[in-house]
């Protein structure tokens, strides 16, 4: 899955993201007041979803998954 991008706008302070594919061009239009002020902002936290059904997000696997180990 392509990251999310966070934006703000230079002019109206308008914040919104939008998934990406790193090679994308930054997006420069504002969808809020249409002007070409939108900036890309620097994450410092990052974040990762874990997804299906092998693993929780406290790190523990599903009883599932253990059964089909042993």
């Amino acid at each position: 899955m392509p990251p999310t991008y966070d934006y703000v706008c230079q002019s109206c302070n308008h914040e919104f993201n939008c998934i990406q594919k790193i090679t994308d061009d930054p997006i420069a239009i504002c969808p809020e007041c249409g002007l070409n002020r939108a900036k890309r902002l620097i994450s410092v936290a990052t974040t990762f979803i874990l997804k299906g059904s092998g693993w929780y997000s406290d790190g523990y696997g599903s009883g599932s998954s253990k059964k089909s180990e042993e």
